[in-house]
C-alpha cells in the first residue's frame, strides 16, 4: 500500500461518513483505487474497519480539525479528500484552505451558503494556481439542482439553433428522514455567524462572479405551467436558498467563461444571461401548499428568534450522527423535475427529471458525493486510476486549473454517467413544446 491514498473520508466514524465508506468498500472499481478513512478516535476507527471487514486494505489517519497540524498531514497524504464534518462554518475552513495551498482535490456535504460564501473569497484564487479542484455542496444539497439545470441547457443547446435559458425552475419531490446534521448547521447559522456574513450572503447571485435578472421573491405557492400536462403546485423548499445560491454560481462561472472566451465549448455551455432559476416542493393542492409555506415560516421564526423554542428544538430534533435503519433508507426517493423556457419567441420549453432511489439526504448523498470524488480518479467508462486522464476528461473549468467550483461546473456529465451506472439514478431531458426544426 502506497503512503498516499487516492481518497480520504474525514469524519468516516459519522452517521453519513459510515454510509460513504461503506458504499466505496464494495464499489465495482474497488481494486482499482484506495481509500482511507480519518476521524478523531483511533478506537472508533477501528470499530468501522472490523465492522466493514477492512483492516487490512484500509489505512486509518487519525485527525482533529481543530489542530492545523493534522489537518496539514492528512490532506498531504491523499489526492482527494472527502470532508462530512460539519458545521463547516465551525469546522470546514481549515481543510480546505490545506487542500487549496497544497494542490488537493476537495469534496463536501455543506449547505451552509454562507460558509461558501467566505470559502470564494478567501481561497478560490488559491486553489485555482495549485489546481486544486475544491466543489462543496456534493449531496443532495445541491446536485440534484445543479444537474437539472444543467441537462435543460444541454438539451436547449443540442437543437439544430442553440437556445438560452431563460426561466428554470425545479421541482423537488422527496421522502426521507431529515439529517441531524442539517439541523445542527442551521442552528450554527443561527447563532454562530456574525450577522454581517449573513446578510452579505443573502441577496441574490452572492456567490457567483456575474450578477444575473431579479429573481421572484417566495409567494405563499408556487404554480408552475408545463405544456401539455397540468401545472405543477408546490411550496417554499427549505433547501432553496442553498441549492439557488449555487445553481446560481454555476450560472455566473459559465457566463464569465463565455464572456472572456469565444470557444465552441464556452458558448455551449453558458446558460444564457437571462437565466433565471427557482425552485420549490411539491404539493398536491393549493391548500396544502399555502398550509406548509405558513407553517415552515412560523417555525423558522420562532427557530430563529426564540431562544427556549431552539432549546426544545435541540433537544428533541435529530442529532449530528444520528440516521434513519437501512430498511427506512431503501424506502426513501427524490425525484426533481425542472421545467427550463427558452429565451427565443416563440419559446421552446424543456422537461427534464432526475429520480434516485433511496433516502435522499442518507444514502443518496453518500453515493453522489462518492461518484463526485471518483470523477477525478478515473476517466469515463475506464477501470485505469489515472487522475490526469480524469481531469481531461472534465468540463472546462476543472480542465484548465482549479477553484471553488460546483458539482457541474467541476464533473458535468462525468458524473451523471457515474449517477447513472450506480444503478441508484435515472436522467432524462427533452423538448416538450416548440417546434426545434423551424430554428435552423
Amino acid at each position: 500500500m502506497t503512503d498516499k491514498s487516492d481518497l480520504l473520508i474525514l469524519g468516516a466514524t459519522g452517521y453519513t461518513g459510515r454510509l460513504i465508506t461503506r458504499y466505496l468498500s464494495v464499489h465495482p472499481q474497488r481494486k482499482s483505487f484506495t481509500f482511507a478513512v480519518g476521524a478523531r478516535s483511533s478506537a472508533k476507527l477501528q470499530v468501522l474497519l472490523e465492522e466493514f471487514n477492512l483492516q487490512s486494505s484500509i489505512r486509518t489517519v487519525q485527525v482533529d480539525v481543530t489542530k492545523p497540524a493534522d489537518i496539514e498531514r492528512a490532506v498531504k497524504s491523499t489526492r482527494v479528500v472527502i470532508n462530512t464534518v460539519g458545521p463547516y462554518w465551525r469546522w470546514g475552513t481549515p481543510v480546505v484552505e490545506a487542500c487549496a495551498k497544497h494542490g488537493v482535490h476537495y469534496v463536501d456535504l455543506t449547505g451552509e451558503g454562507v460558509w461558501i460564501r467566505h470559502i470564494i473569497l478567501q481561497y478560490d484564487f488559491v486553489a485555482n494556481k495549485t489546481g486544486a479542484i475544491i466543489v462543496p455542496s456534493c449531496g443532495y444539497d445541491s446536485i440534484p439542482s445543479d444537474v437539472t439545470a444543467y441537462l435543460a441547457n444541454k438539451t436547449l443547446k443540442s437543437l439544430p439553433t442553440p437556445l438560452n435559458v431563460g426561466t428554470c425552475t425545479t421541482v423537488h419531490g422527496v421522502k426521507g428522514g431529515i439529517s441531524g446534521g442539517t439541523i445542527s448547521s442551521a442552528i450554527t447559522m443561527i447563532e454562530d455567524v456574525p450577522k454581517k456574513d449573513a446578510r452579505e450572503s443573502a441577496p441574490a447571485y452572492s456567490l457567483s462572479p456575474i450578477k444575473g435578472p431579479p429573481v421572484p421573491r417566495v409567494p405563499l405557492y408556487y404554480r408552475l405551467p408545463v405544456p401539455g400536462a397540468r401545472p405543477l403546485i408546490g411550496a417554499f423548499f427549505f433547501m432553496k436558498p442553498t441549492n439557488q445560491a449555487l445553481v446560481q454560481r454555476t450560472f455566473g462561472l459559465l457566463e464569465y467563461e463565455a464572456r472572456i472566451s469565444n470557444s465552441k465549448e464556452t458558448q455551449l455551455s453558458r446558460y444564457g444571461p437571462d437565466f433565471v432559476y427557482d425552485e420549490f416542493l411539491t404539493m398536491s393542492s393549493v391548500f396544502g401548499a399555502v398550509s406548509f409555506t405558513l407553517l415552515f415560516g412560523t417555525v423558522f421564526f420562532l427557530f430563529a428568534f426564540v431562544t427556549p423554542f431552539r432549546w426544545l428544538a435541540k433537544k428533541f430534533l435529530p442529532q449530528p450522527g444520528a440516521g434513519p435503519s437501512d430498511e427506512d433508507m431503501q424506502h426513501g426517493y427524490m425525484t426533481a423535475t425542472n421545467i427550463t423556457k427558452s429565451t427565443s419567441e416563440p419559446p421552446v420549453y424543456v422537461k427534464t427529471v432526475m429520480k434516485g432511489k433511496g433516502d435522499p439526504g442518507y444514502l443518496l448523498t453518500a453515493i453522489m458525493i462518492s461518484e463526485s470524488a471518483l470523477s477525478l480518479i478515473f476517466p469515463p467508462g475506464s477501470n485505469i486510476n489515472s487522475p490526469e486522464a480524469a481531469r481531461a476528461a472534465l468540463p472546462h473549468l476543472a480542465r484548465r486549473g482549479g477553484g471553488i467550483l460546483t458539482p457541474m461546473t467541476a464533473f458535468g456529465d462525468v458524473l451523471i454517467r457515474r449517477l447513472e451506472g450506480s444503478g441508484r439514478f435515472e436522467f432524462s431531458s427533452s423538448v416538450i413544446e416548440g417546434d426545434a426544426k423551424k430554428r435552423k
